[in-house]
């Protein structure tokens, strides 16, 4: 076993990903490249966006520019590597190259589930403290609350990665998925990895369903202060900013929980490949659209950016 866990820790893993299915090899790429330029050109237009317009210079916009780059990192962090293997016969990833792949999908993903659960106290505390939502989202605060976000991350990442990696791995090194993940490496493994399934049920449980009963019960109070509301005109933004936020949650968590809260020996391998697909590849595209499309703040820091260069 150690000459064997020896040659794994040494070499390269081979990441099957989709080449049981070789005649779609081809139709993926192309759709995947269109999904990731899309991720790029999205998000990179809020970031500079929210940055160039001192009208979005307010806690929901900067929590969106983070939401944003994190989304560009986290299908950075798997995409290409994905679309490499797809378009040539090479399906190998190095050791530390797959180490790495694991610590920042890890990191980015559990960042995210943080993150979402800030944006939704920010939209609790506009709707249902509006006379005190200055003092709440203090910009120190705001600031404060991003750094934890991306701090838990790769504090819990360092923690979960470091012990999936400490599993001897048996003789053949074939990932059976497209990038390095933590059920996948677990079924490489020689020894029993209960303590490991354990481990991950537990941090899932804390990163995935804690964040998703806090965003609930935020969205359960904004509601409730939305139904109370006189003016037609104020519930229609509320439910239009909140309704954009609750529908990236779900594209975000329903999937998440699907892959990482059950053990993997009860896991479909082709159907988790196709849900990871859509939570790297499909979700980090669409949050742009979803924050953008009939959002009069944005179309109003479009139109003044558009005059501003024609006044240049």
């Amino acid at each position: 076993i150690k000459m064997k866990e020896k040659n794994a820790s040494s070499g390269y893993f081979v990441l099957l990903g989709f080449s049981n299915w070789p005649h779609l090899e081809l139709v993926l790429f192309v759709v995947i490249l269109m999904f990731y330029l899309m991720t790029l050109i999205g998000n990179l237009f809020i970031i500079f966006l929210s940055y160039l317009d001192s009208h979005l210079h307010t806690p929901m916009y900067f929590f969106l520019s983070n939401l944003s780059f994190l989304d560009l990192c986290y299908t950075t962090s798997s995409i290409p590597q994905l679309l490499i293997n797809l378009w040539g016969p090479e399906k190998t990833i190095s050791y530390a190259g797959c180490m790495i792949q694991l610590y920042f999908v890890l990191a980015l993903g559990t960042a995210e589930c943080v993150l979402l659960v800030v944006m939704s106290y920010d939209r609790y505390a506009a709707v249902c403290r509006p006379l005190h939502y200055t003092v709440l989202m203090h910009p120190r605060f705001c600031h404060l609350l991003a750094v934890a976000s991306w701090v838990s991350g790769f504090t819990t990442s360092a923690l979960h990665s470091s012990f999936t990696f400490w599993v001897p791995l048996c003789g053949h090194h074939q990932v059976d998925h497209f990038f390095c993940e933590v059920p996948a490496l677990l079924r490489l493994s020689c020894v029993d990895t209960h303590a490991n399934e354990l481990t991950l049920m537990v941090m899932s449980s804390i990163f995935v369903i804690i964040p998703l009963i806090l965003i609930l019960s935020s969205y359960g109070a904004i509601a409730q202060t939305a139904l109370r509301m006189q003016s037609t005109t104020g519930l229609q933004k509320v439910f239009g900013t909140c309704g954009a936020h609750l529908m990236v949650v779900s594209l975000f968590f329903i999937p998440i929980m699907c892959i990482y809260l059950q053990p993997p020996s009860g896991n479909s391998q082709d159907q988790g490949k196709f849900i990871a697909l859509f939570y790297t590849v499909v979700t980090p595209s669409l949050n742009p659209l979803i924050y953008t499309l009939r959002n009069k703040d944005v179309k109003g820091a479009v139109k003044r950016l558009m005059r501003w260069d024609r006044e240049m």
